[in-house]
């Protein structure tokens, strides 16, 4: 049951008030201090927004596909020009724009404004990441095969890339603040050992 136009807006009113509401909380209320001291460190935030918009995207974007396949709500799949518009194709656009704003280092200063984006492209990016990887079995089946919930390629990846993401977010201490023992400037030497 095609929905040109209420679909594509569904989806489009989805991505983009999941993108507010993080922002909103983030940005406005003392959730956004408390992610700022909790997580000090500027690239693991950014890696926190983008595990938790993952996630958030991959459950919302599930749910909006069993309402779709169950004709629950206004809910319909995105046909432009009578062609279904896969979600994967919104998550390349979103992985394209927040990779360039990346790139063109939007969001590196140190002003509120600067913060805000930093925070968008983090959320961006998640959201990118969720939407391409839900159809991850269209990467290796290119032929236009109907959508299945239970599609093991996608489910496999979508869990390998969200345990990276979290374990690039929670993890990262593990791997950065090891104790090392002091080195010694010299050598020790056998006779250095003898007492006096």
């Amino acid at each position: 049951m095609p929905l040109p136009q209420s679909g594509t807006w569904i989806f489009l009113l989805f991505i983009v008030a999941a993108a507010a509401v993080m922002l909103f909380l983030l940005h406005l209320t003392r959730a956004g201090r408390i992610l700022h001291e909790r997580i000090p460190d500027r690239p693991r935030r950014r890696l926190f927004l983008s595990s938790a918009s993952f996630f958030i995207t991959f459950v919302g974007v599930r749910a909006i596909v069993l309402l779709i396949l169950f004709r629950v709500g206004p809910f319909g799949w995105v046909i432009v020009g009578g062609l279904h518009v896969h979600h994967l194709v919104w998550g390349i656009l979103l992985l394209l724009v927040s990779g360039f704003a990346l790139v063109a280092e939007f969001g590196e200063k140190a002003t509120p404004s600067s913060l805000f984006v930093g925070r968008l492209i983090a959320i961006l990016y998640g959201m990118g990441a969720a939407l391409t990887l839900d159809e991850f079995e269209f990467w290796l089946n290119i032929r236009d095969v109907p959508w299945t919930f239970q599609s093991r390629e996608s489910l496999d990846a979508i869990i390998l890339f969200g345990v990276f993401l979290a374990v690039a977010t929670w993890g990262a201490p593990l791997w950065t603040k090891r104790r090392r023992k002091p080195r010694r400037k010299h050598p020790v030497r056998p006779q250095d050992d003898l007492p006096d």
